[in-house]
């Protein structure tokens, strides 16, 4: 039996094309975390991608260079190419081909980039994680993503900020990914030797061996509204001590009550909040 439409025998051909069914883009609306709401995606992205409900959602590395320097201009630095797969580690995926993936979906080569520009006239380097690509996870790539940024501070006498996103340390690397720990911390020790501004800000989510090195050596610890800031997460406390967690623990507002992060900070204002910062901290390492 025929199963072809009659009304398409009908149909010209010409008048197929006029009415054939438009694409949708999939994105065209975002559920917000929060509140459950849909927002249109181009009212977020004018709103710096922070729903109505105040919910900060996570945003990728060239986004964040975008929002950061003046009219979104800066000058990338480049990043030391590492061995791509040291330990041959294989789960139920070639490390190698995670890797693929994760660059064909963020266009980015490691979970780290870094820039020098302006920040509202205010000139500063600045690192950025990208939880996208891969949980955001430090291995060898990463870690020197953090030391080209810290030497270019080094060698241009200029402040660093780092924005931090990281689920910790990259399990297929093992011990390379450990070590990278104590070389990061290295290079914040020599931007204190120097005077030089260091300026971490802190955002969903920070955890693991990022949380236990450079994420909470900065001289100002700032973090962006419910970010969860920690070294292991809820669920992992709450199995092991076998008790519910306070409501908000290990969130931006609770880590500001206990002196863990100095201000929790609104994106739409941080630019202009690090600005008059890092105007403050140049003046007093000058004096």
């Amino acid at each position: 039996m025929n199963t072809i439409n009659w009304i398409d025998r009908l149909t010209p051909p010409g008048m197929k094309k006029i009415f054939a069914k438009r694409d949708t883009p999939e994105n065209l609306w975002v559920k917000c975390p929060l509140s459950g709401e849909m927002v249109f995606q181009e009212d977020l992205a004018a709103a710096q991608f922070v729903t109505p409900a105040g919910h900060h959602m996570r945003i990728n590395a060239a986004t964040r260079f975008k929002l950061i320097f003046d009219d979104g201009a800066f000058e990338r630095i480049e990043i030391p190419a590492v061995v791509a797969d040291p330990l041959k580690f294989r789960d139920d995926k070639k490390y190698t081909d995670r890797i693929k993936a994760a660059r064909a979906k963020t266009g980015d080569d490691d979970a780290t980039s870094a820039g020098i520009g302006k920040i509202d006239g205010a000139e500063a380097v600045v690192f950025v994680q990208d939880f996208a690509f891969m949980g955001g996870s430090l291995g060898m790539a990463a870690g020197e993503g953090f030391i080209a940024a810290a030497e270019a501070a080094l060698q241009r006498e200029l402040p660093l900020v780092a924005f931090i996103a990281s689920g910790g340390a990259r399990m297929q690397e093992g011990a390379l990914s450990l070590m990278q720990m104590p070389r990061t911390t290295l290079l914040v020790n020599e931007l204190n030797a120097a005077s030089l501004p260091y300026v971490v800000v802190l955002t969903d989510p920070t955890s693991g061996g990022v949380t236990a090195s450079y994420a909470m050596l900065g001289d100002v610890h700032l973090a962006e509204p419910r970010a969860l800031i920690c070294f292991s997460g809820p669920r992992v406390i709450e199995q092991t001590i076998r008790e519910k967690l306070p409501e908000g623990a290990q969130r931006s507002e609770y880590l500001l009550e206990k002196g863990m992060v100095d201000a929790v900070v609104d994106r739409r204002g941080l630019k202009a909040y690090l600005a008059n910062l890092l105007s403050l901290l140049g003046a007093s390492a000058a004096a």
